[in-house]
Protein backbone atom coordinates (compact mmCIF):
# COMPACT_ATOMS: atom_id res chain seq x y z
CA UNK A 1 0.00 0.00 0.00
CA UNK A 2 1.28 3.24 -1.08
CA UNK A 3 0.84 6.15 1.36
CA UNK A 4 1.69 9.72 2.26
CA UNK A 5 2.76 9.46 5.97
CA UNK A 6 6.47 9.42 5.81
CA UNK A 7 6.13 12.55 3.18
CA UNK A 8 3.37 13.77 5.64
CA UNK A 9 5.63 13.37 8.75
CA UNK A 10 9.43 14.73 7.32
CA UNK A 11 7.35 17.93 6.43
CA UNK A 12 6.67 18.43 9.74
CA UNK A 13 9.89 17.41 10.39
CA UNK A 14 9.25 14.84 12.83
CA UNK A 15 10.64 11.60 13.96
CA UNK A 16 8.84 8.25 13.85
CA UNK A 17 9.53 8.30 17.72
CA UNK A 18 8.03 11.85 18.21
CA UNK A 19 4.95 10.61 16.10
CA UNK A 20 4.95 7.74 18.73
CA UNK A 21 4.68 9.94 21.50
CA UNK A 22 2.14 11.78 20.03
CA UNK A 23 -0.30 9.45 18.96
CA UNK A 24 0.35 6.52 21.13
CA UNK A 25 1.08 4.40 18.10
CA UNK A 26 4.16 2.16 18.40
CA UNK A 27 7.12 3.31 15.70
CA UNK A 28 7.64 -0.37 14.62
CA UNK A 29 4.16 -0.26 13.29
CA UNK A 30 4.58 3.64 11.98
CA UNK A 31 7.42 1.88 10.28
CA UNK A 32 5.74 -0.88 8.87
CA UNK A 33 2.88 1.59 7.55
CA UNK A 34 5.00 4.16 6.25
CA UNK A 35 7.34 1.24 4.32
CA UNK A 36 3.87 -0.60 2.77
CA UNK A 37 4.53 -4.06 5.41
CA UNK A 38 1.19 -3.22 6.72
CA UNK A 39 -2.04 -1.57 6.42
CA UNK A 40 -3.38 0.53 9.82
CA UNK A 41 -6.50 -0.53 10.53
CA UNK A 42 -9.28 2.03 10.27
CA UNK A 43 -8.72 3.45 14.04
CA UNK A 44 -4.86 3.90 13.50
CA UNK A 45 -5.95 6.03 10.14
CA UNK A 46 -8.76 7.66 12.29
CA UNK A 47 -5.80 8.93 14.50
CA UNK A 48 -3.11 9.84 12.20
CA UNK A 49 -5.46 11.62 10.06
CA UNK A 50 -6.46 13.73 12.88
CA UNK A 51 -2.75 14.26 13.98
CA UNK A 52 -1.89 15.37 10.83
CA UNK A 53 -5.06 17.19 9.91
CA UNK A 54 -5.63 15.55 6.34
CA UNK A 55 -8.23 13.43 5.00
CA UNK A 56 -7.67 9.84 5.39
CA UNK A 57 -7.89 9.21 1.36
CA UNK A 58 -5.37 11.93 1.67
CA UNK A 59 -2.82 9.36 3.49
CA UNK A 60 -4.26 6.33 1.06
CA UNK A 61 -3.58 8.39 -1.94
CA UNK A 62 -7.58 8.54 -2.71
CA UNK A 63 -6.83 12.49 -3.52
CA UNK A 64 -4.26 14.43 -4.00
CA UNK A 65 -6.50 17.52 -1.70
CA UNK A 66 -5.59 16.90 1.52
CA UNK A 67 -9.25 18.03 3.11
CA UNK A 68 -11.16 16.33 1.22
CA UNK A 69 -12.13 12.88 1.18
CA UNK A 70 -13.28 11.14 -1.93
Amino acid sequence: MENNLRVLRKRRGLSQVAVQMATGIEQALLSKYENGRRVPPTETLMILSDFYDVSIDYILKRTENPKINR
